[in-house]
């Protein structure tokens, strides 16, 4: 009996010695969460011009779509740091700076119209989506033109380095009906040329598309071609390395999912152009989880 104490008390002596040599297991720190705590702020990146996602209005604010559930994520955080307040920087970026901005940390998300790729995640990451959407192409009622084949040696205006418009040569190469691309910079620039009859297309996203012909001075001047080219599912872009940080965001999308809080959100920025159709409907559904 002695020596099975004696025994006993060696084995629980020698854990103890061993347990205190090996480090505890230290739970993974979130640099941008750790950066947002000790600054008291969150920087967000924003697309002027891509209205009603993200735009700039006359006084200066920053507003739209994809801009409110940004907010509504620097909210969330802000209550998971505990913080009394959070000061919210917007940094303008467009198409062609929006995923640098990101990976250089100058922003810790972008507020806009993103479409998540496989490639574009080699580079960053992105949230939950926030909508789906298909490329399509505006054109001047009167030009008769009805169909992406009719576009064929047309000239069609889009913005540069997106997927839209390697979705639209895409389409247009599988139609045998290859166009001539105009460059731009945004979609006031694209409407424009068209306006203008510079062009005879301008290729975009079907609901940003459609926000332009709502405010163009004549909307019955301006038609769409028929069908879509491209699936355009919208995210926000986010880092690639900072899991907890992502898992903040999404959590974050997904309690408005859950709690339809969306429903607002989407009647506020896009319920001029219509109901939610099935397919974004499904996408809230599905990315409704559960905690």
């Amino acid at each position: 009996m002695p020596r099975f104490s004696l025994a006993s008390t060696a084995v629980v002596a020698l854990g103890a010695l061993f347990a205190a040599l090996v480090p505890a297991p230290v739970e993974a720190a979130s640099p941008t969460l750790d950066r947002i705590r000790q600054t008291g702020a969150i920087a967000f990146g924003y697309r002027d011009g891509a209205p009603p996602f993200s735009y700039q209005d006359r006084e200066g604010r920053v507003r739209g779509y994809s801009v409110e559930l940004c907010v509504r994520v620097a909210t969330a955080v802000q209550k998971a740091l505990g913080l009394a307040e959070l000061k919210i920087d917007w940094i303008p970026v467009d198409a062609s700076t929006r995923l640098d901005a990101v990976t250089s940390g100058k922003v810790d998300v972008v507020c806009g119209t993103t479409t998540m790729t496989l490639s574009r995640m080699e580079s960053v990451d992105f949230s939950l989506p926030i909508f789906v959407d298909g490329g399509g192409v505006l054109v001047r009622t009167r030009s008769k033109l009805a169909r992406l084949a009719d576009l064929k040696g047309r000239k069609v205006a889009v913005i540069g380095g997106t997927t839209t418009e390697q979705a639209l040569v895409n389409a247009l190469n599988a139609l045998a009906a290859p166009a001539v691309l105009v460059p731009v910079k945004n979609g006031a620039e694209g409407l424009a040329l068209l306006r203008q009859a510079k062009v005879d297309g301008y290729a975009g996203d079907r609901i940003v598309l459609a926000e332009l012909k709502l405010h163009a001075p004549n909307p019955a001047a301006l038609n769409f071609v028929a069908g879509d080219f491209s699936y355009e599912p919208y995210g926000l872009v986010l880092r690639r390395d900072d899991p907890d940080f992502r898992l903040a965001v999404n959590r974050a999308l997904a309690s408005l999912y859950r709690s339809g809080d969306i429903d607002g959100i989407f009647q506020r920025w896009l319920g001029a152009l219509g109901q939610p159709g099935p397919l974004l409907h499904a996408m809230f559904y599905l990315n409704a989880l559960p905690e």
